[in-house]
C-alpha cells in the first residue's frame, strides 16, 4: 500500500485563473462536434479510457484493472493518460475532431462543465446502480441531479498531528475549534508553528478552507454571509497568535507537509495522498483526527475530492452501453478496495469502504470524515469554479490585513459578477 498521487490527479482539486474553461465554448464545442457521432472508425472490440494518471504506479494500477475488466467483459481496454491539467482541454479538442475515448476520467470539480454541455451520458441509464454508494458521493458524481460520474475512490482533509510533541506538550486532540487555537498556541515554540494549513491563491487553499466554512453552517452562495466571514476570522485569528506561519498565504498543501515532515508544524490540515510520504520517516508518529468543529456535537464536514469515471456522449449507443460495462467494473466493490489500499483513499462503494477500515485502522477517522462530507459542485455545478477564484483573491486580502467582512463582501460580488 505505497502510492503517492500525482499533484492534482486524485485531490480534485480546481482550475486556476488562467485555466478556467469558458462554458460557452464548451457547450459550442460539444453541441457542434461530440454530440454529431463518431466520425472516427474503431476497433470494435477496444475500448479506450482517458484519465490523468501519468504517475507510473498509479498507469500500472490502472492498466492492471483494466486488463481484469476486460478480460471479465471480452474487450480490450486501453488507456490514455494526460496531465491532469490537461484532460479537460485533451477531451474538448477530441470533441471537436469527433474522436473522444469512450471514457473519460474527469476530476469531480470539472465534470460540471462536460455534462452542463450536453457532453456525457446518464449512468444510470446505461444499467449503473448508486445503492451502495453513500448520497454525498451518488451527488460528486452528480449533475443537476443526473449520474454522470462514478468514483472508485474519494478523498478530503483531515487533522494530521504529530504524537510525540503533542504528548510531551501535554495537549490532547483537539476537538473544537477553541480547543484547536488554544492548542495551537501552545505547541508554538521556537521555529515550530502549532499549526500548518494551506491558504494559498489557488484551489488548494479553497480545498482547505471548506471544512471551516460548512462545519460553520457557511453557504458558498452567500460568501459574505456571517458564518463565511466568523471561518475566515478564525484563520486570521490564527495567524494573529502566531501559531500560523505568515508563509501560510504561500503554501501549497505538499508545501504543508514539508513543513511537518520537517518538525516546523506540529499539526496540519491535509489529505491522505500525504501518506506515503509521511510514512518515509519511520521516526515521525503522526496519527489523524476529524478536523475540529466551532461547537462540540456539531458535524465536521470537509470536502470530497477525487476523479469520476464518464461515459461521453459520442451518438454510438452500443459502445456507451459498453462502456457502461466497463466503467460498472473499474468501480465495482472489489476494483474498488484494491485501488483504494494502493492509493491510500477511501473506497465511495460503503461494502468496499468498511473492508478499507478493517485493513488501515490507522486511518479509521479520514473514512469517517469522508463520510460526512460533500462536493464541493453539488449545488453550484459548473459555477463553483467562480466561486473558487473569488475566495482565493479574499484569502490573499483578508490574511495579509484587510477585514474578513470586506474581503469576502468583495469576493461575492465577484462570484456574481464573474468578474
Amino acid at each position: 500500500m505505497t502510492a503517492h498521487p500525482p499533484a492534482a490527479a486524485h485531490r480534485a482539486l480546481g482550475r486556476s485563473r488562467g485555466a478556467v474553461t469558458s462554458f460557452a465554448a464548451v457547450s459550442v464545442l460539444i453541441a457542434g462536434a461530440a454530440l454529431t457521432g463518431c466520425a472516427e472508425q474503431r476497433d470494435s472490440d477496444v475500448y479506450t479510457v482517458m484519465n490523468s494518471s501519468t504517475d507510473e504506479t498509479y498507469h500500472r494500477w490502472d492498466a492492471e484493472a483494466m486488463a481484469r475488466c476486460g478480460e471479465r467483459l471480452g474487450v480490450t481496454i486501453e488507456q490514455q493518460s494526460v496531465p491532469a491539467s490537461q484532460v479537460m482541454t485533451k477531451a474538448l479538442r477530441m470533441a471537436s475532431s469527433k474522436s473522444l475515448p469512450d471514457i473519460v476520467q474527469f476530476d469531480a470539480s470539472e465534470m460540471p462543465t462536460f455534462a452542463d454541455a450536453g457532453g456525457l451520458v446518464d449512468l444510470r441509464a446505461l444499467g449503473l446502480a448508486t445503492d451502495d454508494i453513500p448520497q454525498g458521493i451518488v451527488d460528486f458524481g452528480s449533475y443537476q441531479g443526473t449520474y454522470y460520474g462514478a468514483a472508485r475512490s474519494v478523498n478530503t482533509l483531515a487533522l494530521f498531528f504529530n504524537k510525540d510533541i503533542l504528548d510531551e506538550a501535554g495537549v490532547p486532540v483537539p476537538t473544537t475549534w477553541d480547543e484547536m487555537r488554544a492548542a495551537a498556541k501552545k505547541l508554538t515554540e521556537g521555529k515550530r508553528y502549532g499549526l500548518a494549513l494551506s491558504a494559498g491563491g489557488a484551489e488548494d487553499g479553497v480545498f482547505q478552507f471548506t471544512p471551516f466554512m460548512w462545519s460553520n453552517g457557511g453557504d458558498e452562495s452567500d460568501l459574505d454571509g456571517p458564518q463565511v466571514v466568523e471561518a475566515l476570522d478564525y484563520w486570521k485569528a490564527l495567524l494573529q497568535d502566531g501559531s500560523l506561519s505568515k508563509s501560510t498565504v504561500n503554501w501549497t498543501q505538499a508545501d504543508v507537509n514539508d513543513q511537518f515532515m520537517a518538525g516546523n508544524a506540529a499539526m496540519m490540515i491535509n489529505g491522505p495522498w500525504q501518506v506515503e510520504t509521511l510514512n518515509t520517516d519511520k521516526s515521525l508518529h503522526w496519527e489523524i483526527a476529524q478536523i475540529p468543529v466551532p461547537e462540540a456535537g456539531a458535524d465536521s464536514v470537509g470536502p470530497l475530492g477525487g476523479a469520476v469515471l464518464t461515459v461521453p456522449n459520442t451518438g454510438d449507443t452500443g459502445r456507451e452501453r459498453t462502456a457502461g460495462r466497463i466503467v460498472d467494473c473499474l468501480a465495482s466493490e472489489k476494483e474498488q478496495l484494491t485501488y483504494a489500499l494502493n492509493s491510500w483513499m477511501v473506497p465511495a462503494n460503503e461494502k468496499a469502504a468498511a473492508k478499507w477500515r478493517a485493513k488501515v485502522p490507522e486511518l479509521d477517522a479520514l473514512a469517517d470524515q469522508v463520510a460526512a462530507a460533500r462536493s464541493r459542485t453539488a449545488k453550484l455545478g459548473a459555477g463553483w469554479s467562480g466561486v473558487s477564484l473569488a475566495l482565493q483573491s479574499a484569502f490573499q486580502s483578508a490574511l495579509t490585513g484587510q477585514s474578513s467582512e470586506t474581503a469576502l463582501q468583495r469576493a461575492q460580488q465577484r462570484a456574481t459578477s464573474g468578474n
